[in-house]
């Protein structure tokens, strides 16, 4: 398969790239009509273009010009889906009860109640020992998770010395008096483990409440994707694209992440951004992203993993150009620090890493229903909102059909796959990380750890 017309390879059955004409040593290598490499010794035409033979162009920072270039969709709102209006107005696709640590050391407290009582547990190893912008973003994390529509009920659980109090998170909740929500402190309880069944048993009243036709534009859908292949920028990766750019024109909202795996595709996003002020944000985003990576010693384009690579990825410019094609071609309406919840409808970026369960946590954090989640190597993972896992080979959708949901390079029609997403969204199908219960959260950490 010749992806465009400019390429100078194509991408065969195992994934991988082959030279359609010889390339010479030093000369660009073409994919997606963009250079991903350029090549270090001589390639002749039908060659296995890799890691062995190419490297990357990228490094360090660099400078950007403002060069917009997208249309604003006209919006045609026409669809909807059965979901939970919540007395604050948010809507949210599933009635759950989560129960919430502060803090980590209250972990086991938070699973074993929540096991008895088919509740969710937000487990996390933070909460206390953590400095500045650390402990300020596990607190907002927790807090933004708190307030997630997805939950008919919270429990919040707190051991009573640690750095994230309960009555500090109580402050940074805000006027919490429309969630149904409940609070515990262990360390004043003589039975913490009754006191806190107690708690979520007073929450299922809550389970009760009825589903409601909503607009589909209130949706808000979280784009990631995580152990990719040489076609997840063929067919998972596109399909998640075109959902975007549907859900866009139906007045709802997506959210790409991952900001690692946007270097060397970045300006593509960053001349969709609807105006200077949000392509001023974006340049802050990578170039800060790029920054915490020098700060630490670390090379900024080493990024493809050892399974991307056996999957056909090469270079971080291979990688991303087919990470960022999971936004579609819709405008970038903002960019999201972590910690912010969104406020605008259409495309948002959102900062953080490429890491599959912290960037799933940066997601749902900021307000995303489910996660649309690409794969060509295969993962278990879920977040904890439902994880839709996509393959992007039919190989791994039929050997691992307890992971994968939905087959992209077997059903690549954008119908079917908003058919079967309204579907899951409105409750007539619970997605392969929800029937195995796999629910995780994991919280960016940056700095000292006392």
């Amino acid at each position: 398969m010749i992806i465009h017309p400019a390429d100078n390879v194509e991408i065969r059955s195992d994934g991988h790239k082959y030279a359609i004409k010889n390339i010479e040593k030093n000369e660009q290598v073409i994919k997606y009509g963009m250079p991903i490499g350029t090549a270090t010794e001589n390639i002749c035409k039908g060659d296995h273009v890799h890691t062995h033979n190419v490297a990357t162009n990228l490094s360090g920072k660099l400078e950007y010009t403002y060069s917009p270039d997208f249309v604003l969709p006209e919006i045609k709102c026409n669809r909807s889906f059965m979901g939970y209006r919540r007395a604050d107005g948010q809507v949210g696709i599933r009635n759950d009860i989560w129960v919430i640590p502060t803090v980590g050391c209250v972990n086991g407290l938070a699973r074993r109640v929540a096991c008895k009582h088919n509740a969710i547990p937000l487990c996390h190893p933070y909460g206390c020992s953590q400095m500045g912008e650390d402990h300020e973003l596990t607190a907002e994390i927790l807090a933004n998770l708190a307030w997630h529509p997805n939950a008919g009920g919270v429990l919040i659980i707190g051991l009573g010395c640690e750095n994230n109090t309960l009555e500090s998170f109580k402050k940074r909740l805000g006027d919490y008096s429309k969630l149904n929500i409940r609070f515990m402190v262990a360390q004043e309880e003589s039975d913490d483990e009754a006191k806190a069944g107690l708690l979520v048993k007073e929450l299922e009243q809550f389970r009760v409440a009825e589903r409601t036709e909503i607009p589909i534009s209130e949706l808000k859908v979280g784009l990631k994707c995580g152990g990719s292949d040489g076609f997840s920028g063929l067919t998972g990766n596109p399909l998640l694209g075109r959902f975007s750019d549907w859900l866009i024109q139906q007045g709802g909202t997506s959210v790409l992440t991952e900001v690692p795996e946007m270097f060397g595709a970045e300006t593509l996003l960053m001349n969709r951004c609807i105006n200077r002020e949000i392509f001023e944000k974006c340049v802050k985003m990578i170039n800060d992203f790029k920054d915490y990576y020098a700060r630490h010693n670390q090379v900024i384009y080493e990024n493809p993993s050892p399974g991307n690579k056996a999957g056909g990825i090469t270079t971080l410019e291979d990688k991303s150009l087919g990470c960022v094609q999971k936004g579609g071609s819709s405008a970038v309406a903002d960019v999201l620090n972590l910690g912010e919840r969104l406020s605008k409808k259409g495309l948002n970026l959102v900062t953080g890493p490429g890491n599959d369960i912290v960037a799933c946590t940066n997601l749902a954090s900021v307000g995303c229903h489910l996660i649309l989640f690409t794969t060509g190597r295969g993962t278990p993972l879920g977040s904890v909102v439902p994880t839709v896992k996509v393959a992007t080979n039919s190989t791994l959708a039929e050997r691992k059909k307890n992971w994968i949901d939905f087959d992209a390079m077997a059903e690549s029609d954008t119908e079917k796959f908003i058919e079967y997403i309204l579907e899951v969204i409105s409750g007539a199908k619970r997605t392969c990380n929800e029937q195995a219960g796999d629910y995780e959260i994991a919280i960016f950490k940056n700095g000292v750890t006392l």
